[in-house]
């Protein structure tokens, strides 16, 4: 998996390869080939740069362009409230929250 994003966090965080190498426990020349995308960074490596960074592992790998998922992830109980006040709604009204939804989930996309 390419991690188009390491680089860019480094020098935003003014660290060094080495720095960064030091802090995942490997060599400064094997994180260099995680920057340059020649070998896989194993999960706990990317969960510790993640953490230190305070961005996503979606952000990291380049899956989305938030850099922290939403702050809170809403509960089953949540969405079955909100999904019975959607169908309370006029079908005028509904097509609205349908239309707005497709209009976030395209801006989202960009």
């Amino acid at each position: 998996m390419l991690y188009p994003r390491l680089r860019d966090l480094r020098e935003d965080a003014d660290l060094t390869q080495k720095q960064v190498a030091d802090l995942i426990n490997v060599s400064m020349n094997h994180y260099g080939k995680y920057e340059r995308g020649e070998t896989d960074i194993p999960l706990e490596k990317a969960l510790i740069l993640a953490k230190y960074y305070n961005v996503s592992l979606d952000y990291l790998a380049g899956v989305t362009k938030f850099k922290s998922p939403p702050k809170h992830q809403r509960s089953d109980k949540e969405l079955i409230q909100t999904l019975a006040l959607y169908t309370q709604l006029s079908p005028q009204n509904q097509s609205y929250v349908d239309n707005y939804i497709h209009q976030i989930a395209q801006n989202q996309k960009k």
